[in-house]
């Protein structure tokens, strides 16, 4: 029972996207899709514990989940010009299903699709994150500071209008890739901060998540070879992957960026990381992640040069915050600010933001707290501390705050 409960949970981790992806391609009804998989799931839960787990678990429900879609267009009395999308379906059923060589990943396709100019902007990563990645609406909607009820409803509206209007479900013309390729890179990079914000692997549901972006990353540079905004992604992503096993302390405890050893940090990834920034900027044209690379670059010169030039880095989100307002953008320029001319020019950095638009947002109040202390604003800091600590998810940056605001107790 426990094997099959397993290999459940291991597939709608790691095939689930796949799957997805697969199915609505082919099937061009992203509800459906969905529908049928969950159907398939299901199904899978009570065949497996009762016989064992097939062979190939990714074919076996992926073959339940065609059935239930086969079945449901038959009761639909789906017209005649759709049988040769089912005989279609149930070749490549078999084919996979006898075959040793796991699913074509569709899911850069349907990434693609997504970001068409039909669907609403705001919700075009959202969509991405949920149907391609495999992300729970709840998650999402914490990300993006939603209540996680507003977030299902824009995205079963957003899938609705998917099945109304007509969209196609293949892979847009190269001419196309340009004006939809904000919102792809927008979502593998939330995909990979879903994966990097789990350090300690402790929610499964992540695990894979940052290795999957990195992934789709190259995946969408061999497309797109020479466009600097993938090679900066892809830049952002290793150096940041560079770093992970500093993170922690043996013990489990938190260790910011800036007292981590160097010595632990990627010295093959740092290289990658700087060989993708120095191909994108020989293009000539600037953008949000060549920047925010750039950031994580000087960054990884402190395991060369034993210090961290925070001069440079403010100059770098003063960039980033023109190209790209976001509030993590503003964050990061006041906490560079801080570092570099001083904590009260940083807190002057951070009182610039609207107070509703951070009002829940975390390293909002962990900087605060971090400034006001160094101030000797004491009570001040503890009562930010106390608010970041009660936004924080993560145990270990919890008990991290927690020992920063006792510290002068």
């Amino acid at each position: 029972m426990t094997d099959a409960r397993t290999a459940i949970e291991k597939a709608a981790r790691e095939a689930y996207g796949r799957l997805l992806a697969f199915l609505a391609v082919r099937w061009r009804n992203v509800a459906a899709a969905e529908d049928a998989l969950a159907d398939a799931f299901v199904a899978a839960l009570e065949k497996w514990l009762q016989s064992g787990v097939p062979d190939k678990p990714e074919a076996w429900l992926y073959t339940a989940a065609r059935r239930r879609l086969i079945d449901g267009a038959r009761r639909d009395r789906v017209q005649s010009q759709a049988a040769p999308m089912l005989l279609k379906m149930a070749d490549e059923a078999q084919k996979w299903a006898s075959s040793v060589t796991n699913f074509p990943d569709e899911r850069l396709q349907m990434l693609f699709i997504c970001a068409h100019p039909e669907i609403d902007p705001s919700i075009r990563t959202p969509l991405m994150l949920q149907m391609v990645l495999g992300i729970e609406a709840a998650r999402i909607a914490a990300a993006f500071i939603v209540k996680p009820s507003t977030m299902g409803q824009r995205l079963t509206r957003a899938k609705a209008k998917m099945r109304e209007s007509g969209i196609r479900f293949e892979l847009p013309g190269p001419d196309e890739w340009p004006e939809r390729l904000g919102a792809v890179l927008e979502a593998i990079y939330a995909a990979y901060g879903s994966g990097w914000n789990d350090a300690d692997g402790f929610d499964q549901r992540k695990q894979g998540m940052a290795e999957e972006a990195i992934y789709l990353g190259k995946l969408l540079l061999r497309f797109m070879p020479e466009e600097p905004e993938v090679l900066g992604l892809l830049a952002l992503m290793l150096h940041c992957e560079a770093r992970r096993e500093a993170r922690r302390l043996a013990s489990g405890h938190y260790v910011p960026l800036s007292e981590q050893d160097v010595s632990l940090w990627s010295g093959t990834l740092i290289e990658e990381a700087e060989q993708y920034l120095h191909t994108a900027s020989k293009a000539g044209k600037m953008g949000r992640f060549q920047l925010e690379a750039a950031i994580q670059s000087v960054h990884a010169h402190r395991a060369l040069t034993g210090h961290t030039a925070w001069e440079e880095i403010a100059l770098l989100y003063e960039g980033l915050v023109r190209i790209a307002p976001t509030i993590g953008a503003w964050v990061g320029r006041a906490a560079a600010i801080a570092e570099a001319r001083g904590a009260e020019q940083g807190l002057a950095s951070l009182r610039e933001l609207p107070d509703e638009s951070v009002k829940d947002y975390q390293p909002y109040w962990a900087l605060i707290a971090h400034l006001l202390r160094r101030l000797r604003r004491i009570e001040e800091a503890r009562s930010a501390y106390s608010r970041a600590i009660g936004l924080c998810s993560d145990p270990a940056v919890r008990e991290f705050l927690k020992r920063q605001s006792e510290a002068d107790g």
